[in-house]
């Protein structure tokens, strides 16, 4: 059996490997928590080692933390896979199977900004239901504060704003 933090860096690489989605640091947390296999401190060691070590990617949208698993993530994995038990396997298949449904059933609403090179701005603005992505644009604004606004205003209104693009579309 593995030691204790290698283990828990094979689940995180494990429940990563086997997503449809990018995980945030809170559904990662609620199994690892769940399942009392380490305390939040110790999960948190764990997730900054993966990444610093290249293992994982960490993009922040929303003020939410996506990780997303490198090839070089994947590699290792591959080497030491077996040291995870079946039942820790299981349990993560099930628990992704579990998150999986409740997101295919509420829509997904995304919105990120950046900023480019010419001092604009781009926001990145999403829709997905099911699994499946609605719709998905990039605007450019002038400046941080509208790409701010721009943002915010699309959580309240991306299935009103889809429809009628939709709409005048078809």
């Amino acid at each position: 059996m593995a030691q204790p933090f290698t283990l828990y860096k094979l689940i995180v690489l494990y429940m990563l490997d086997n997503s449809q989605s990018p995980l945030t640091n809170s559904q990662i947390s609620d199994f690892i928590l769940e399942k009392e296999y380490t305390n939040y401190f110790h999960l948190q060691q764990t997730l900054s080692e993966l990444i610093d070590s290249s293992l994982i990617e960490s993009h922040t949208r929303q003020n939410a933390s996506y990780y997303t698993m490198t090839e070089k993530g994947r590699t290792t994995l591959h080497f030491f896979c077996d040291e995870i038990s079946s039942e820790i396997k299981d349990e993560i298949q099930k628990f992704l199977k579990k998150i999986g449904t409740e997101l295919q059933i509420k829509p997904v609403i995304l919105a990120d900004s950046y900023k480019t090179d010419l001092s604009d701005y781009c926001v990145r603005l999403q829709l997905k239901e099911r699994g499946a992505s609605l719709i998905d644009m990039t605007l450019l604004v002038p400046t941080q504060e509208a790409a701010s606004e721009a943002c915010s205003h699309w959580k309240g209104k991306a299935q009103d704003l889809y429809a009628q693009i939709l709409e005048a579309l078809i």
